[in-house]
């Protein structure tokens, strides 16, 4: 049975290993060049550029999430970092004790538990539930790797059974609780501003900090080196041993239906590839309203695309420089106030900068040198793309200016590097829809709203449609590489269900 997968983002190349274990005969059709989709880097001078990991959910032995990555690939020839400390962040007003205004995220729990007791033993009593609540997490491994549910459905599955309970204490407790309102129970003015800032001034749910936090602690949550195309670039060599095909730089035009038939696809050039299941592994937008030309919804639908639903996570500003340091001294990962605030040019105002300095990778740069970052979120995606479509020449001028402006803020900010910047690039959320069609240039897919384990706003499948289905981060709020993963699995899972075929990886067969 032939499955044509568009998209050969994280998502895709999943569903492809799967279904390849599975007897299906698959192919993936990629716009780009390069595996990967959102998880990728890119090269210039010598410097690698990181436009996506950071950290990955089960770096570690014995959780779900690396039992599931293990199905893909080897995850003993995968080399981890465990940063000592998730973030350095310089508050804007208060000082704490030692007369400083760094607050340091730790990602061991004893230490930060000890770091904060030391700098507010008046807040003892909403520290030590904080910290409870992350070890109470470290017990449940979340979400069975064998459920077939969605990411968090198969969270709220578990956590309702009765073993459970502890858990579902705790889950019910902060569920509602954001850095914002865990903030306002803080005395201490120094700790209180930094949980208010710990999302750059946001306020999300609280889960959303303490769930990594728990798995930083375990050392489940490493960044692997050799950064997101090298880890993309690993699945790729899976699916390719699995006798899968890729056709890069053929994008898909057209979703092909008869009779509400899902039947194959239309690429670059008006070819067409027949097929008995097709997976959409792109952007959402893309295959439901230009793919299959908004045939196929209902009223949620709708309202998704009108953003009545939800919002579409944030777009990226994402600058690289090339450095002639090491920058040993520097921490990894930083946010610190600006003097004046700093306007992007769509209009986003900024008051804070966030660094990230690639030392602990030696991959990024060459010997002696040190690959940098900064980025910058924002929400208007649509003005970038607009942009670069209807004024080319001005596009490439705002990025080359704001460039430059950048250049000179991270001079204040890293001593003596005034003459050691050899190297820098822009990428815009037009670059990132160029690329890979996602909806406003997103760097995932839907915000996550008030309600984080909501049931997935995307199906697997579309009303009305036969042998198609959706597999990528739109089908759950937040996204990212753990949902790409469980997707594709799933996916996988529910075609051979649906084929009255017994699903299997390696890991299964060897425990029959």
């Amino acid at each position: 049975m032939k499955v044509s997968i568009i998209g050969a983002g994280m998502s895709g190349l999943c569903a492809g290993c799967y279904l390849q274990m599975n007897g299906f005969e698959t192919e993936i059709f990629e716009k780009h060049f390069i595996p990967g989709g959102l998880c990728t880097s890119w090269h210039k001078n010598g410097y690698t550029i990181d436009g996506c990991i950071h950290w990955i959910l089960g770096s570690d032995e014995g959780s779900s999430f690396h039992k599931m990555w293990s199905e893909i690939l080897d995850m003993k020839k995968v080399e981890f970092v465990n940063h000592e400390v998730r973030l350095e962040m310089e508050v804007k007003t208060n000082f704490n004790k030692y007369g400083n205004k760094v607050f340091k995220l730790y990602t061991n729990l004893d230490q930060l538990h000890k770091y904060l007791l030391d700098l507010a033993p008046e807040d003892a009593k909403p520290i030590n539930e904080l910290i409870k609540s992350m070890r109470v997490m470290q017990k449940f491994d979340l979400p069975p790797v064998m459920d077939d549910l969605p990411f968090f459905e198969a969270m709220i599955r578990g956590i309702k059974m009765t073993k459970y309970l502890e858990f579902l204490y705790w889950f019910l407790k902060l569920k509602n609780e954001t850095n914002y309102t865990f903030a306002k129970k803080l005395k201490n003015k120094f700790l209180r501003e930094s949980f208010e800032l710990l999302y750059d001034g946001n306020e999300v749910n609280i889960l959303v900090i303490t769930m990594p936090l728990s798995c930083f602690d375990k050392k489940s949550a490493g960044y692997p080196v050799g950064g997101s195309l090298e880890f993309a670039k690993k699945i790729e060599q899976k699916y390719l041993e699995l006798g899968g095909k890729i056709h890069y730089k053929t994008p898909v035009k057209k979703i092909i239906v008869e009779d509400g038939v899902a039947k194959g696809l239309i690429v670059r050039n008006d070819v067409k590839h027949d097929s008995d299941i097709i997976i959409s592994a792109a952007d959402w937008h893309y295959t439901v309203f230009e793919a299959l030309e908004g045939k196929f919804v209902n009223q949620h639908m709708i309202d998704l695309k009108d953003l009545k639903k939800l919002e579409v996570f944030y777009s990226v500003v994402h600058l690289g420089f090339g450095i002639a340091a090491e920058l040993k001294d520097q921490p990894h990962f930083s946010r610190f106030p600006l003097n004046e605030v700093l306007e992007l040019p769509d209009g986003t105002i900024y008051d804070r900068l966030e660094v990230h300095v690639y030392n602990y990778d030696p991959t990024m740069a060459p010997k002696g040198k040190s690959a940098v970052v900064v980025s910058f979120y924002t929400k208007k995606g649509d003005w970038w793309i607009d942009l670069r479509k209807n004024d080319r020449p001005k596009y490439r001028e705002v990025k080359k200016q704001f460039t430059a402006k950048i250049a000179e803020l991270l001079k204040k900010r890293i001593p003596n590097i005034d003459d050691k910047i050899e190297m820098s690039d822009m990428a815009t959320p037009a670059t990132v829809y160029r690329y890979t069609n996602n909806w406003k240039g997103s760097t995932q897919g839907w915000l996550p709203g008030e309600n984080l384990l909501a049931a997935s706003p995307v199906n697997f499948t579309l009303p009305g449609l036969k042998n198609f289905y959706n597999s990528s981060h739109w089908n759950q709020p937040g996204g990212g590489l753990p949902i790409a993963l469980k997707t594709g699995r799933d996916i996988a899972k529910l075609i051979c269900k649906q084929n009255k075929k017994i699903f299997t990886t390696p890991r299964l067969k060897a425990k029959a």
